[in-house]
């Protein structure tokens, strides 16, 4: 090891020999411990050597070329201010490199993940995991992770709302679930840290001549089968998988209930659902088959998908840009704007909190219109008083 101190220069580096074995360092005589090392075997790198509890250390800043001098010297300046901090870079390094990584605790979140999500919750969490947060932040630390590094990922995704919002909230389950394992101390994201984008909700739903157009589509449908499916989808504003995956054993047909299990709900609990009258004449017209009331292809297996006739259905019915899910926003929103109070609609479609069916609020304008008319023949009143 050399003991001379130079500036060190690009043209100190290329004039570098390597030693017969071993390794020489050359010290910078600006920076206190810095230094350009050449190996026997010419590999050049920078380090930085220092003493910290009585003991001394070196640290690989990085290799030449890829760190030229004047990056090199910066970054043993900020080390410096770190030792003197008490921070022990050469620990630290070692730390982070045996210190579990993002997509080590992706695969941790999103097995525990399963033990109380629906297949399709956990179908759409991989997906976020490995088209969004592995690709940008898997191979960061768990404990490494700052706020600037969420911000940048939820500004990738600005176009996108939804799924920028979406991303963020399991970002957010992923670090509470770390904090539990002692994978760090603290939840990155905050409010205020990384704030959501506004959403606006799709609210589709069908008007009457619509509804019109989609039973006349329906009616003529050659898989019946099918059109069942949708027609009980809109009669009872419930969801795809719900519908689909309903037994007979469920349906009390004399009482007018749909029992649904808690492995189908939403919110894993069991759901006594009132049926109406026009429900119960279609389950009655359907003809028994098997356990499932819409038996699919494969022997003692439901009906897995009604995508292609759904799209069939409302091009005969000339909707477009119509979801299934559409279906139960219609439901919804035609008996909250009839006049159905919204506590009894959120319990018809298994919200267990208000706020859920809140998004129907503004359609609940019957009592306001009549109270507003109410008030116009009060002013028709005085005015006929007056004269």
């Amino acid at each position: 090891m050399d003991t001379k101190s130079v500036p060190i220069t690009l043209a100190v580096i290329e004039n570098l020999k390597p030693p017969p074995r071993g390794n020489r360092i050359v010290y910078d005589s600006e920076v206190p411990g810095f230094g350009v090392r050449i190996t026997a075997a010419g590999a050049i790198s920078f380090v930085l050597t220092y003493w910290i509890h009585n003991r001394q250390r070196r640290y690989t800043i990085g290799r030449f070329p890829e760190f030229k001098p004047p990056r090199a010297r910066n970054e043993a300046v900020e080390l410096r201010q770190q030792i003197r901090e008490g921070h022990d870079p050469l620990r630290e390094r070692f730390l982070n490199r045996t210190a579990p990584l993002m997509k080590d605790l992706g695969e941790q979140y999103l097995s525990h993940a399963k033990l109380t999500n629906r297949p399709k919750t956990i179908k759409n969490k991989k997906q976020m995991l490995d088209g969004v947060i592995l690709t940008h932040l898997g191979k960061l630390p768990v404990a490494g992770v700052t706020a600037d590094d969420l911000r940048r990922v939820h500004a990738l995704l600005e176009a996108t709302p939804y799924q920028a919002n979406r991303v963020r909230s399991l970002l957010s389950a992923m670090f509470g679930f770390a904090i539990e394992r002692g994978m760090r101390a603290d939840n990155p994201i905050t409010k205020s840290s990384v704030p959501k984008y506004s959403e606006h909700r799709r609210e589709q739903w069908l008007r009457f001549e619509e509804l019109a157009r989609l039973k006349k589509a329906l009616d003529g449908y050659e898989d019946q089968s099918s059109a069942n499916a949708i027609r009980l989808l809109l009669l009872t504003g419930s969801r795809k998988h719900e519908v689909l995956q309903a037994k007979w054993e469920q349906f009390d047909l004399e009482r007018g209930v749909w029992t649904k299990p808690s492995a189908h709900t939403k919110q894993k609990r069991v759901e006594h659902v009132p049926l109406g009258s026009d429900a119960l004449r279609l389950l009655r017209s359907i003809k028994k088959s098997g356990e499932f009331l819409f038996p699919g292809r494969i022997k003692g297996r439901p009906l897995e998908n009604i995508r292609g006739p759904w799209v069939d259905i409302c091009k005969a019915a000339k909707l477009s840009g119509f979801r299934i899910h559409d279906l139960r926003h219609t439901y919804a929103s035609h008996l909250v704007s009839s006049g159905v109070p919204l506590a009894h609609v959120g319990k018809l479609l298994g919200h267990t909190q208000s706020q859920t069916t809140e998004r129907y609020a503004h359609l609940a304008d019957s009592p306001l219109r009549k109270a507003t008319n109410r008030f116009g023949k009060i002013v028709e009143k005085a005015r006929l008083r007056e004269k």
